[in-house]
């Protein structure tokens, strides 16, 4: 990108929602079971994160519009930082520092990102990357990380790597870890996604349309009923109640604080959910909605019938060649999370029940062309938008696939992965699923007015799932009484 190029307007509404105790930024973390020297991660970074031009630039917002300024004075020591941890450096002084730069904004005098090395971790290294949400949303990053690593075959070679890494990334990087990922991105799309370009295109072009769609009744009648549909959703949401004033929607901070567990076996939650007649995005709800009801109990709240929404981003983009590109293309559901149903079967199949109600929901397209409106409108706007938009939910949830082989960078292994969204507005916790080496892990971003220990809800988490499993592990005979007991009718 050797000129000024033009923003989006989902991505100039992205950079508008920057506030200081609000930096919108997504932060990555990779863990690696040995030492990655700093020298490589800055050739890594020169030959194939910086083969992504937009990574050059700085964002620039103004009135009316904004703009991708490429940075004359572009200098890598600015964004390639070595770290050291204190003390034990063990996952405290990890979340410690990941909860740190998440609280704190990327500078907008230039490109928006950063990647920080901790050099010693538990033996090995690890590794966190912030990228400003304006460059791109969450599938187009983990394309943009995968591009960072080899498999097993590559990582043999990785001298070889560093030459193929300056090609053109639309082309080499469908190969290896990042083609896993196409692969398993089709099984994600919303079934709103086709309907894309066809509501905006057809909505801009309708009038230089109307001789065709005078021919062809059948195919005008379709668009004018996909718009209608969008317009429905988007009316519908404007009538959303605020959620409920739980201690998930006090005034948020400055001040964030993280937590992970220990990642679950992919292969245990599909067993499960197959017993139980559900999906395993099914069993992950309902597991965080029981979660979230035992934390909320545990602090003294009363939760019994009590109902929360989780903002859930859903991928927008219409085939797996698109998280080729970076840019913003998702929208968002709100999924209304049953925190106060206690037996773990009733919340299971009252999940299950919200899930199926939303698919085929042109929610996600609705809230897309929302932000493109609020990102296409004069900046003070944007607050009472977002303001209105936000009082809607309590969190932000986000489920990313990974890919299912074993991962290196610069021939040293990936142990862990995990990742948190920025979280816009009056919502102040998120949660982040992201699945790898058939591993499931789970990772809490909070204000630190919200949840002060986020990792109290991390346990929460796991236990739920737990007696999720007991339930199975109790056999055909009990699970059968208590299916007939909880199942709707």
């Amino acid at each position: 990108m050797s000129a000024i190029e033009p923003m989006s307007s989902v991505d100039r509404a992205w950079l508008l929602m920057e506030r200081p105790a609000k930096p919108m930024m997504a932060i990555g973390l990779t863990i690696l079971g040995q030492r990655l020297a700093y020298a490589r991660l800055r050739d890594i970074v020169t030959e194939r994160f910086l083969a992504f031009e937009r990574f050059r630039c700085r964002p620039v917002a103004d009135a009316i519009g904004g703009r991708w300024v490429p940075q004359e004075d572009f200098c890598l020591d600015d964004h390639v930082i070595s770290v050291a941890l204190p003390g034990a450096a063990g996952q405290h002084e990890l979340e410690t520092l990941v909860a740190e730069l998440a609280g704190t904004p990327l500078s907008s005098e230039r490109p928006m990102w950063s990647f920080h090395l901790v050099d010693d971790y538990r033996g090995g290294s690890a590794l966190i990357i912030r990228i400003h949400h304006c460059y791109a949303d969450g599938i187009a990053l983990v394309r943009v990380f995968l591009s960072l690593t080899e498999t097993e075959s590559k990582a043999r070679r990785s001298k070889a790597v560093r030459g193929v890494a300056r090609q053109a990334p639309q082309t080499e990087l469908r190969s290896g870890a990042f083609g896993e990922l196409l692969d398993s991105l089709e099984s994600l799309y919303s079934p709103a996604a086709d309907l894309v370009e066809k509501v905006v295109s057809e909505g801009a072009n309708l009038l230089e349309k109307g001789l065709q769609y005078a021919l062809h009744p059948t195919e005008a009648a379709a668009a004018l009923r996909n718009v209608a549909e969008v317009a429905a959703e988007l009316a519908r949401i404007g009538t959303l109640s605020d959620d409920p004033p739980t201690r998930l929607k006090r005034t948020p901070s400055a001040m964030k604080h993280v937590a992970w567990g220990d990642p679950l076996p992919f292969e245990e939650l599909r067993t499960v959910s197959r017993a139980l007649g559900c999906t395993v995005n099914d069993v992950v709800m309902a597991t965080l909605a029981g979660a979230l009801g035992r934390y909320l109990e545990s602090q003294g709240d009363a939760v019994n019938k009590l109902v929360v929404r989780a903002a859930v981003p859903v991928n927008l983009r219409n085939n797996p060649g698109e998280a080729l590109t970076l840019g913003n293309r998702f929208g968002l559901v709100f999924v209304e999370l049953p925190i106060g149903i206690r037996h773990p079967l009733e919340r299971l199949y009252a999940m299950r029940a919200q899930m199926q109600a939303l698919k085929g929901s042109r929610q996600p397209l609705a809230t897309l062309l929302l932000l493109a409106t609020i990102g296409s409108l004069p900046a003070p706007i944007e607050d009472p938008a977002l303001a209105l938009f936000s009082a809607k939910a309590s969190l932000v949830l986000s489920n990313l696939p990974g890919p299912r082989e074993q991962l290196y960078m610069a021939g040293v292994p990936i142990s862990q992965l995990l990742f948190w969204v920025p979280q816009a507005g009056s919502i102040g916790v998120g949660v982040s699923i992201l699945t790898y080496r058939n591993q499931v892990q789970f990772g809490v971003i909070a204000d630190r007015n919200l949840i002060p220990a986020p990792a109290e809800l991390v346990r929460h988490l796991h236990a739920e799932l737990e007696r999720i499993i007991l339930l199975v592990l109790m056999g055909p005979g009990a699970l059968a009484e208590q299916g007939a007991r909880h199942i709707p009718k």
